[in-house]
């Protein structure tokens, strides 16, 4: 799981394999360490964060953090993605 940051306990991370063909930049966080049921937030074409769902129950006031802190470091996501995966597309 390649990492991009972490808050906190949180981490901020891509899965190795997003699929053929790839999904929309996207984010996967959970506490601690990677999980299957991980939270996953879409980085939209305007850099802001966009909850495609809450699997791992982050509590609401943390998650609205996380996403404020991902929405202030949408280039470096994008740029991480862009690297590892080679390409770019957006959710919205």
């Amino acid at each position: 799981m390649p990492q991009v940051f972490k808050i906190g306990s949180y981490w901020v991370y891509f899965w190795a394999n997003e699929g053929d063909p790839i999904e929309p930049v996207h984010v996967h966080v959970s506490q601690g360490g990677p999980t299957a049921n991980a939270t996953k937030i879409w980085i939209t074409s305007a850099g802001k964060c966009y909850l495609c769902n809450n699997n791992s129950n982050i509590p609401k006031v943390a998650l609205r953090n996380i996403m404020r802190i991902i929405e202030a470091r949408n280039t470096e996501v994008i740029e991480k993605w862009n690297a590892h995966y080679g390409q770019i597309s957006f959710y919205c």
